[in-house]
């Protein structure tokens, strides 16, 4: 896919014409989901930098910022400990704000991944508004169905956010072009059933689904998550998606032996910029 075979700007939003960029440029787009607040909201402010610069002037081309939540639907082991650490720490919704502005000004595009109850208590409109406000592109909402979210949608288009919802290897085709035709910006696949989480091995599934969504909706960027851990997965998986999502290999350079330090940055860029040469040779 490129830029030209989009047919509706409105449909790609803010997020999506960077990914449409990337693929005008021969590549996909690469997106590094980090925590805020692991260790330290501080820190992970640090770690975006450093996943946005990468290695060698390759890096990520969207962060997705993950708000940590008590109760997590999709988050592996890696994440979950992240988070819990975080929360324990007194990260708040308002942080996501700052790590947004802080990603913003790097030159890279801020997504936010939060559950829906964190945006319903801080205020639906309040949300994509202040998240407007910080330079954010949107929100990926992964318990939260496209048919059952009218102030969501009312929200998004009145502060012109996108809204990122989730397509898996069991969504029924009608499932599939309704939750499609619901999202602006992209379209979050799930390549694997189940938590996310670092594997060995890139699942079959990926492919399918990925054509699948094409089939049932051409007018908007494909990303695959789950499972991606380095340049070669990256370059596999870009081959055909539009998006090459990576968060728990990212998150793992911030951990060592079952703890939150010492962290290592250095580790974090060099990571970063592997997958993104693997993003790089993917479509060559």
């Amino acid at each position: 896919m490129t830029m030209s075979q989009f047919n509706s700007a409105e449909r790609l939003g803010r997020s999506g014409q960077v990914v449409a960029k990337c693929l005008d440029e021969g590549r996909p787009a690469f997106v590094g989901y980090y925590s805020v607040g692991y260790p330290h909201v501080d820190n992970s402010i640090e770690a975006m930098r450093a996943i946005v610069e990468g290695d060698e002037g390759r890096g990520a081309d969207i962060i997705e910022i993950g708000m940590p939540y008590s109760d997590p639907l999709m988050d592996g082991l890696v994440i979950q400990r992240a988070n819990t650490r975080a929360l324990s720490r007194g990260v708040r919704t308002k942080d996501i704000f700052t790590a947004a502005e802080a990603v913003a000004s790097l030159g890279a595009m801020p997504m936010v991944m939060t559950y829906w109850n964190v945006i319903e208590a801080y205020g639906v409109d309040a949300f994509a508004r202040d998240l407007a406000a910080a330079g954010g592109g949107g929100a990926i909402t992964p318990d939260l169905p496209a048919d059952d979210c009218a102030e969501w949608f009312e929200a998004t288009d009145a502060h012109g956010t996108d809204r990122i919802f989730l397509i898996a290897p069991s969504s029924t085709d009608e499932r599939m072009k309704m939750t499609m035709a619901a999202s602006r910006g992209w379209v979050y696949a799930t390549s694997v059933m189940g938590v996310t989480g670092v594997r060995s091995q890139t699942s079959d599934a990926g492919r399918v689904v990925v054509e699948r969504a094409r089939e049932a909706d051409p007018s908007i960027p494909v990303g695959i998550g789950l499972g991606v851990s380095g340049g070669d997965q990256a370059a596999e998986i870009g081959a055909y998606a539009d998006l090459v999502i990576v968060g728990s290999a990212l998150i793992n350079c911030m951990t060592s032996d079952g703890t939150d330090m010492p962290y290592d940055l250095a580790a974090l860029r060099k990571l970063s910029g592997e997958i993104a040469a693997g993003v790089e040779r993917s479509r060559k």
